[in-house]
C-alpha cells in the first residue's frame, strides 16, 4: 500500500546527511505523480525532524515566446526550451536553511547534465508513459483547450516524444538514488536502490 511504501522512502531519505541543507530531486515524466510525491515526502520528512522546503521546476518556466519558438507541438521545444535551468539551479544553490532542513524539488528532466549534480538524493517516479500522459492530459484540460482529445494529442506530439528522448539520453532510472514505480498511485513499488552515477 502507498502509505507503507512512502514511510520506507521517508525513512531512507531522512537518514541522508550531507552536513548541510539536503537537496532532494523528485524526477519523472509528466503525469507520473512527482508533485504529489514531493508534497507527501515533505510532510514525512518534516514529521521526522527534517523540516522541508518545497520548490518546483514549473516555477521556472521560460516565457511562452521562448517555450514555443520551435512550434507549439515541438518535442525539441519542450525538452530544450521550456525551463530556465540556469535560474533554477542558481535558486536551488542559493537556498539557506538549517543543516537539518531538506529542500524537496520536483520537476521533469532533473537528471539533465545541467542539474544532475545538485541532488544529495533523487527519486525517479516511474510510470507507464501512456498512463502518465493520460493523467497529465486530464490535469491540464482547460489550460490550452477544453477538448480532451486535443489535449491528449498535444501530449502525444509534444510531451511524450520529449520524455522518451530524456529517458533514453539521460537514463534517469539508473542515475536516481531511488526508483518509485508509480503507475498505480494507490499501490506504488519502491524498487531497489541503484548505485548512483556521478
Amino acid at each position: 500500500m502507498r502509505d507503507a511504501v512512502l514511510e520506507r522512502l521517508g525513512d531512507a531519505l531522512a537518514a541522508v546527511d550531507p552536513g548541510r541543507l539536503m537537496r532532494i530531486g523528485i524526477d519523472g515524466v509528466d503525469g507520473a505523480g512527482k508533485t504529489l510525491l514531493a508534497e507527501e515526502l515533505a510532510q514525512l520528512l518534516t514529521a521526522r525532524g527534517r523540516p522541508a522546503i518545497r520548490v518546483s521546476l514549473d516555477q521556472f518556466e521560460r516565457p511562452p515566446a521562448e517555450r514555443y519558438a520551435r512550434g507549439e507541438l515541438s518535442p525539441e521545444g519542450y525538452y530544450l526550451d521550456s525551463f530556465d535551468l540556469e535560474r533554477f539551479r542558481a535558486h536551488v544553490l542559493s537556498v539557506e536553511a538549517p543543516v537539518t532542513a531538506v529542500l524537496v524539488c520536483d520537476g521533469v528532466f532533473l537528471h539533465r547534465p545541467e542539474l544532475a549534480d545538485l541532488w544529495d538524493a533523487s527519486v525517479f517516479v516511474d510510470a507507464d508513459l501512456e498512463v502518465a500522459a493520460a493523467r497529465g492530459a486530464r490535469r491540464n484540460l482547460g489550460i490550452w483547450t477544453d477538448d480532451l482529445a486535443a489535449t491528449e494529442e498535444r501530449y502525444r506530439r509534444r510531451y511524450m516524444p520529449a520524455q522518451r528522448r530524456y529517458v533514453e539520453e539521460q537514463r534517469p532510472r539508473e542515475r536516481a538514488t531511488f526508483v518509485l514505480e508509480n503507475t498505480q498511485l494507490d499501490d506504488p513499488e519502491l524498487l531497489a536502490v541503484w548505485c548512483q552515477t556521478p
